[in-house]
């Protein structure tokens, strides 16, 4: 019921992260029904696609329920959340909102690591089909934990920053580089590097202090990070296009009125159709700031090395697909099939 915490224990990752904002949450879920005020975590930088597409949505909430709905986008992770954290944190209501990288939801359930799956749908508009397919699955785990999803928020294409050009197996060997899931970690390791899986907010202190020197993320999240401080190559291997997602409370959603709740469903539709649109002509944004960093592209990378990092990932794929079961090949075969017509 609203205005008290669900009777569940709190999970380990969320206590270890949350513990210290047990009174923020306690306050957000015991405000009276008829008030709508939510915090809404994100674990990125204000200036991310993804805060970015945030703000957009509360703007839309705000404009649709005449300001009925008061929400506060809190940015870089600022409420002590990360994105590992907020599948519980939402579901236990200590935050109203969420913004959260899917990957990190893989232990969850596996559907959370399709969108990273290496090498599946590596561009925008294959990326944006497989979501679609896939969109209810994401929904069903969400609505069995007191969740509803409101909206994805894409990434552009995943690649590899370096402090070398790396457009070869032999540049990989090695290399201490990030992976943000398991997918990419496994991946990674299979190509001969030698990965270590980091939340967002450990990866410029890791890169400062020499723990890591290669990044597997996108041209964006360099850009948010200021990579060039650190790193003069940007390597596009067109690895993924992994999503965020965004979900809510279901108590808090309930306790909205009934034409709040379809402002905030509205404007979660607008939002998703909003941020497809801009992710498109994010990669030439991106590209023009690292060159005026200095930020060395290669793009695209040789083709010989693309195929041999997707011979790499094939057994990541292959086994995602055996966790996952029936609704990976339901899910593949439409994707498939769609993409050959």
């Amino acid at each position: 019921m609203p205005g008290s915490f669900p009777k569940r224990h709190f999970r380990p990752t969320f206590a270890k992260a949350a513990l210290p904002l047990l009174v923020l949450g306690m306050a957000a879920v015991s405000l009276p029904a008829h008030s709508a005020g939510m915090d809404f975590s994100n674990e990125y930088n204000a200036n991310s696609i993804h805060a970015q597409g945030d703000a957009w949505f509360i703007d839309r909430v705000q404009e649709l329920t005449d300001g009925d709905v008061d929400i506060t986008l809190h940015t870089g992770g600022s409420l002590g959340f990360r994105s590992g954290d907020h599948f519980y944190a939402v579901a236990d209501n200590a935050v109203q909102i969420a913004d959260s990288l899917s990957g990190t939801l893989g232990g969850i359930d596996p559907i959370f690591l399709l969108s990273s799956l290496p090498f599946v749908a590596d561009d925008v508009q294959s990326a944006h089909r497989l979501y679609d397919i896939a969109r209810p699955e994401y929904a069903k785990v969400f609505e069995d934990n007191d969740q509803i999803l409101l909206y994805a928020s894409p990434w552009p294409a995943s690649g590899i920053w370096a402090e070398k050009p790396v457009t070869s197996m032999e540049a990989l060997d090695g290399l201490k580089i990030r992976s943000y899931d398991r997918s990419g970690t496994a991946t990674l390791v299979n190509a001969g590097a030698a990965p270590v899986k980091l939340s967002w907010a450990d990866v410029v202190p890791q890169l400062a202090t020499g723990g890591i020197e290669a990044v597997l993320t996108s041209a964006e999240a360099g850009a948010n990070g200021s990579f060039w401080e650190h790193l003069s190559d940007f390597n596009a291997i067109q690895y993924a296009v992994p999503l965020n997602m965004v979900h809510m409370n279901r108590d808090a959603f309930e306790s909205l009125s009934e034409d709040d709740q379809q402002a905030v469903l509205q404007a979660a539709r607008e939002t998703d159709a909003h941020n497809w649109d801009v992710v498109k002509e994010r990669v030439a944004e991106n590209y023009a700031q690292l060159e005026e960093h200095g930020v060395t592209i290669h793009d695209p990378v040789p083709e010989v090395f693309h195929d041999a990092l997707a011979e790499a990932a094939q057994p990541v794929v292959d086994d995602w697909i055996d966790s996952t079961g029936e609704r990976a090949t339901r899910i593949l075969d439409a994707f498939h099939q769609e993409t050959a017509e």
